[in-house]
């Protein structure tokens, strides 16, 4: 038996969108406990092979009444890295009759690493979704407008074509700022001449896309710039190209790691180059040099790499990929060659 807490494994494993439940997950039976605000929501999206117990105010209590009533469990697993400290002393202090309850780790999310078709289909319609807003907002962007009004266009756009809501915060970082990876957008005013880095995402049937692109508003690119931003556009063409199936996180992070080293800006590059990509905007797998884990076909990652100097600015270009056994298919627009909005 398996107590699943976190939201994202409770959607994938049920379908149930709510805010408050849990799953209980045994050999053959499966039951969603959640409260009186979901009664109808659970009946509406829970599928026929998982039952459905709506309790006045407490799942966790209704959970344990249900394990109690249950004949022939020893050994219930929970969520540790969903499961609070409490939760989990409630568990052995409360606990049904004799059950020993056991932290476990990733079950439901190394299910979710490989993707079914019908969640690429859908991080494929966030991505699209995705540029196209991308596309109407960078026909608007001008020197002097603030990140801020920049970041309201972008999420306004994603929304009237349809983005349930955003995955993460927007990033619109300028300037020096964009030197930034996690930047907090501003109310900085746009200079001719500078970078502008938008970090972005949206949400179709749950899924996420995840997108950055980085233009120079207001001129031409000088050498420094042009050839900053080529290096980093080879290390994710190279990146993509060679990623398979079966490479570890390690070995596909140094497909474009390598690139930027050779480059001579290895030390700026300090982040991992991507991310699982599917009901979280940051799930497994992770492309990075401490995941000697193979990667399996049908992940969907992100490939991002990025050099970011203090003072100067920074570039990051960031696409959408599954990992398919033929190869790496870019489900985002991929359109990446230096834009100057002039």
């Amino acid at each position: 038996m398996l107590i699943v807490t976190h939201l994202a494994n409770v959607r994938y494993l049920t379908g149930f969108t709510g805010t408050a439940a849990l799953v209980l997950v045994g050999r053959r039976d499966t039951l969603l406990i959640s409260d009186f605000r979901y009664k109808t929501q659970a009946a509406e999206e829970v599928g026929e092979a998982v039952r459905v117990e709506i309790v006045a105010r407490d799942p966790w209590g209704g959970a344990l009444r249900a394990l109690q009533k249950m004949d022939g469990i020893a050994d219930v697993g929970f969520e540790s890295e969903s499961v609070t400290a409490s939760e989990a002393d409630r568990l052995t202090r409360d606990g049904a009759g004799g059950m020993r309850f056991k932290p476990t780790t990733q079950v439901v999310e190394n299910l979710r690493a490989v993707k079914e078709s019908a969640e690429v289909a859908a991080i494929s319609a966030a991505a699209e979704l995705a540029s196209e807003a991308l596309e109407a907002v960078l026909a608007t962007v001008r020197v002097g407008q603030k990140e801020i009004d920049i970041a309201a266009l972008l999420e306004r756009e994603l929304r009237v074509r349809g983005s349930e809501w955003h995955p993460f915060p927007t990033i619109v970082a300028s300037g020096p700022r964009s030197a930034l990876p996690h930047a907090h957008t501003t109310d900085r005013s746009v200079q001719s001449g500078e970078w502008l880095l938008l970090d972005f995402g949206a949400q179709v049937d749950g899924y996420c896309a995840d997108i950055t692109r980085t233009v120079l508003v207001g001129d031409r690119a000088d050498e420094r710039q042009r050839g900053i931003y080529e290096l980093v556009r080879e290390a994710q063409t190279q990146a993509i190209a060679g990623m398979r199936p079966g490479m570890t996180g390690r070995e596909i992070d140094a497909l474009a790691r390598t690139v930027i080293d050779d480059g001579g800006f290895g030390d700026a590059f300090g982040h991992s180059l991507g991310h699982g990509l599917g009901l979280e905007v940051h799930e497994g797998p992770r492309l990075g040099s401490s995941n000697n884990e193979p990667v399996p076909a049908d992940a969907v990652v992100t490939v991002e790499p990025g050099i970011y100097l203090p003072d100067w600015g920074g570039v990051r270009i960031e696409d959408d990929v599954q990992l398919t056994v033929d190869g790496a298919v870019v489900l985002s627009d991929g359109n990446t060659e230096l834009r100057e909005i002039l």
